[in-house]
């Protein structure tokens, strides 16, 4: 296998990049290194990987169509797996146009170049965002999801339409994952579990939306790399039980596939910030605020068809994911 990771600098991408090498594959990660967070951070992941003979680093923004073009072309790719994206809820509400760019018109270059110069199987990154005002629990993928609240949302659902239309269209097989709060070491700074430990150690308030009634999916990094590893030789083929009287949303007579990918056990972010607080020896002050724009209250993942197609079952505990992140962050920044 000759695989191409985009947002091989991001937090998903460097763990998946590294786990890819490990089983002997060969890394081509693309990243633009936005400044979105700390780019260091972003450079250090990449310092890491570089270690590693089997990985090569390009430079490329996924909206340079032509010279995403050209390292398909030079590559010869048989895998992709595009984790780059504009992330981040909150600030879609502030820049909805960084996420059209990246997002959509990006995505749209992937599956261009993808067109172009065949692959065997394109997987990507699709959002638990996209049940958006659904509250039956918990989220599968029968479930329709008309209804996103966030711009980030809309865009992820966007994908999962054009994965669609390129799959029929160009018998491309893609496979959409919709993660659900992906969290671990070397982590994003602005999700809430990097957050709360930074201002738990400073001794500084953490915002409490919802007012601490908020239950997520939180999912450990190294069980979402497993989930996609194995995906990889899953190659997603026609449905033969797909009915176009019926529909279903989560396969086609493309070859095409969506799953969920997370833990399917919910936590209360007051445990969560229970569990923090027991991690590090220190108490938290809480700041309660009410419930933020774009945010949905709960997510809850269905995960059934995922461990019927390979098995997938995340084994990571809450305590267990939180104190092995606390031992990276107190490393990293040697505090």
């Amino acid at each position: 296998m000759r695989i191409l990771v985009t947002g091989a600098a991001g937090f998903i991408g460097f763990h998946l990049s590294k786990q890819l090498m490990e089983h002997g594959y060969s890394v081509v990660g693309l990243d633009n290194l936005n400044a979105y967070y700390d780019v260091s951070l972003k450079q250090d992941r990449l310092a890491n990987l570089q270690d590693f003979p089997a990985f090569r680093f390009e430079q490329v923004d996924l909206m340079d169509s032509e010279a995403l073009m050209a390292l398909f072309e030079t590559e010869q790719f048989t895998h992709g797996v595009n984790l780059a994206a504009q992330a981040g809820v909150p600030y879609s509400l502030e820049n909805p146009r960084a996420y059209v760019d990246s997002n959509i018109l990006g995505f749209l270059n992937v599956l261009e170049a993808c067109r172009h110069f065949p692959v065997k199987h394109l997987i990507y990154a699709s959002s638990s965002s996209v049940y958006g005002l659904n509250t039956q629990m918990p989220f599968n993928t029968d479930q329709s999801v008309g209804h996103p609240i966030s711009i980030y949302a809309a865009t992820k659902r966007s994908n999962e339409l054009m994965a669609h239309s390129y799959s029929t269209l160009f018998d491309i097989p893609t496979t959409g994952l919709r993660f659900f709060t992906v969290y671990g070491p070397w982590g994003r700074p602005d999700m809430a579990i990097f957050r709360f430990v930074k201002s738990v150690m400073e001794n500084r308030p953490i915002d409490v939306y919802n007012r601490g009634v908020s239950q997520r999916s939180y999912t450990y990094v190294d069980d979402v790399v497993e989930g996609i590893v194995r995906l990889l030789d899953h190659i997603p083929q026609p449905d033969p039980d797909w009915s176009s009287e019926t529909p279903t949303a989560q396969s086609s007579s493309s070859p095409y596939r969506l799953y969920n990918i997370g833990n399917d056990q919910t936590v209360a972010l007051e445990y969560l910030i229970s569990v923090i607080e027991k991690a590090l020896g220190r108490k938290a002050i809480r700041n309660y605020l009410p419930l933020r724009k774009g945010d949905v209250p709960s997510t809850y993942a269905g995960i059934e068809d995922l461990e019927q197609a390979v098995g997938y079952r995340p084994s990571t505990s809450i305590e267990s994911g939180v104190e092995q992140f606390v031992r990276w962050y107190r490393a990293y920044y040697g505090v």
